[in-house]
């Protein structure tokens, strides 16, 4: 079985005590910690960031806490962020929340108040990983599918019967019945039910009511 993959607590903060005492405690709590005085400094020497949470404090010379997730962002690493600051005025907080914040701490910042942070975001790190990497798999297996098998897939998943779509596509029922087969194999379902839930998780059914699929 091969290892989880590592997930590290990012750590930036322009003041380089209270960056060595946080990576201590983070440290000490078992978890893998990497520090960084700004925010360029994150954004300039780790390409591509491994799986865990962000801790950045909101306000600091040059970019901001809030500039740093959103960079983050863009170039696809949405960690979790836990803001810090000094600072606790209600529009950077809202700001930050509505940017996806999983918590905004003032310092100074407890023992006990940080490690709770850390651990519900890291909670919610692995269920999004989860959800993404179940997804990668069904686009995986849809990528199997032929391109006819694809078109199949439309009318089944618009809830036609066999020779309903036979009909459409001017071929016959046993044709499409090879197909269905195909594609049930290929996505590895093994009901029109969990064909129409797959779907559904893959983004191919928004909208359509799962009960409408039927087998044949």
């Amino acid at each position: 079985m091969s290892s989880p993959p590592l997930r590290v607590i990012y750590l930036v903060d322009d003041d380089a005590s209270l960056r060595r005492g946080l990576a201590r405690l983070l440290t000490a709590a078992g978890y893998a910690v990497e520090t960084y005085p700004s925010a360029a400094g994150l954004l300039a020497a780790s390409q591509p960031l491994a799986r865990g949470c962000l801790i950045t404090d909101l306000r600091m010379p040059g970019m901001s806490g809030l500039d740093l997730q959103v960079a983050l962002t863009s170039r696809g690493a949405a960690l979790p962020v836990i803001f810090l600051t000094a600072h606790g005025g209600i529009p950077a907080t809202v700001m930050a929340m509505r940017q996806g914040a999983e918590d905004f701490l003032i310092k100074p910042v407890l023992k006990h108040d940080l490690l709770a942070a850390v651990e519900r975001a890291l909670t919610r790190e692995s269920a999004v990983w989860q959800t993404q990497a179940r997804r990668r798999d069904l686009e995986a297996r849809l990528s199997l599918l032929t391109p006819r098998e694809k078109e199949v897939l439309t009318h089944i998943l618009a809830g036609q019967l066999n020779k309903e779509i036979a009909a459409d596509l001017g071929t016959s029922e046993r044709t499409i019945k090879a197909h269905r087969a195909s594609i049930m194999e290929k996505v590895q379902a093994h009901s029109p039910a969990e064909l129409g839930r797959l779907a559904h998780e893959a983004g191919l059914l928004e909208g359509s009511p799962l009960s409408e699929l039927r087998d044949g």
